[in-house]
């Protein structure tokens, strides 16, 4: 595989020079085509580089903003199918939560104990610094309204599992990280909305309570089904069949809201309540469904996670798209803005803990956990307010940053582990 890689970064080398030649012509069918191919070669053939493999994650989503700053049109529908639809966009993030799910285990939980005052300290710090830090900005920069709410919105989403990675490269404490992942988010469709409301509520307008919905169908449906998946996976044999009656049940009331309740009842609030349970049904059944293939297929829980990456490339490169002409004017103070927002998540989430009495090692935890945001929620949640290309163009200009930056720190923190770590090896 390393040999093919190899041959990629070749055709990348290829692909620069008709660039050049192309820009150097002033062809656009030369040097746009020519820039795609370079960088989704380069994103290929980085895992041939030992050194560099783990920024090929971020190589690709550099190649999705480029699709889209490139050929916008070929990203915002596909014959008769919209690419920004919001069910199509629901069903996505539910997949890239699922896959990040597969990855999370109801064991991450039984440290909550020993690590209180670590995840108090993370959850604290994560939903004070970024989303104030992101209303800073916007008052800084002054950017249009729903960019500004998109900037406050990522800053207010929870963590995603890229910290606990990279609090693993860093040999920090991985307990911690994953607990305070898990708990920020459980609390994020609390909080996120709480936040949005308070914070970008003179921007756009912000209905908590549909918020507060749609943050729980993108997030804990799908990470409740993936749970449900860990439980078979470690529970005795009756409990499984509790759990096929569970699935049974599940099945019949989807059945009862789809086929009556949805059509015989009219008042909102009911309706919405209604459509909740349905998708915890939905949850119950894709848990247990999931299961049943994982069974025949045990290598599916290490698919998963690329079907989550797919999802995020998908999300990046429609909401370049469908957000290109914001981009084009704003790009730059975008950039500017998400080193500024990411770096004072790892300093001010550091120094703080160190504040707080925590370790050193606990405090580069609580940085990476402060400094990287869930940007596929953000995208989510903008897609589900119908504003993929405004409120969700700050997650497509941040999380490329966020993993570069991250992967940065964390091989420089590697390489100084503190001292108890050094008398320890």
């Amino acid at each position: 595989m390393q040999q093919y890689g190899k041959y990629f970064l070749y055709l990348s080398g290829l692909a620069v020079v008709a660039l050049l030649a192309g820009v150097m012509l002033h062809e656009p069918m030369l040097y746009k085509p020519a820039v795609l191919i370079a960088a989704i070669s380069l994103a290929v053939g980085l895992g041939s580089i030992p050194a560099l493999k783990g920024y090929q994650y971020t190589a690709w989503i550099i190649s999705a903003v480029v699709a889209g700053m490139l050929f916008p049109q070929a990203f915002t529908s596909w014959g008769s199918v919209n690419l920004r639809d919001k069910t199509l966009i629901l069903v996505i993030i539910q997949l890239v939560m699922f896959g990040m799910g597969t990855h999370m285990s109801l064991k991450d939980f039984n440290g909550i104990a020993s690590t209180g005052k670590g995840v108090l300290v993370g959850l604290f710090c994560h939903f004070s610094i970024m989303p104030l830090m992101g209303l800073l900005l916007t008052k800084i920069f002054h950017f249009e309204p729903e960019i500004a709410a998109g900037i406050i919105l990522i800053g207010s989403c929870s963590s995603g599992l890229a910290s606990n990675v990279m609090v693993y490269l860093a040999k920090a404490n991985l307990v911690l990280s994953v607990i305070v992942t898990a708990m920020a988010t459980l609390v994020a469709p609390l909080l996120t909305p709480l936040l949005m409301k308070t914070l970008a509520g003179t921007l756009i307008e912000i209905k908590f309570v549909d918020m507060m919905m749609e943050i729980i169908k993108i997030v804990l449906v799908p990470i409740g089904a993936a749970l449900l998946h860990d439980y078979l996976k470690r529970t005795a044999e009756t409990q499984r069949r509790r759990v096929s009656i569970l699935v049974a049940f599940s099945v019949a009331w989807l059945f009862i809201v789809v086929f009556y309740l949805l059509r015989n009842i009219n008042q909102p609030e009911w309706r919405q309540s209604i459509t909740l349970s349905a998708f915890f049904a939905g949850a119950v059944i894709a848990g247990w469904l999931y299961h049943q293939l994982y069974n025949r297929f045990p290598k599916l829980d290490k698919i998963m996670p690329l079907i989550s990456m797919f999802g995020i490339i998908y999300f990046t490169t429609v909401t370049t798209a469908a957000g290109r002409e914001n981009l084009m004017k704003v790009g730059v103070l975008l950039f500017i803005a998400s080193v500024i927002h990411n770096a004072a998540g790892y300093f001010f989430g550091y120094w703080l803990s160190r504040l707080f009495g925590m370790d050193k090692n606990a405090s580069r935890t609580i940085a990476f956990e402060v400094g990287l945001q869930n940007g596929g929620m953000a995208s989510g949640i903008a897609g589900s307010m119908g504003k993929l290309g405004t409120v969700g163009l700050p997650a497509a200009v941040f999380s490329p940053w966020m993993n570069i930056s991250g992967s940065l720190l964390a091989n420089y923190w590697r390489k100084r582990p503190v001292e108890s770590q050094k008398n320890e090896q």
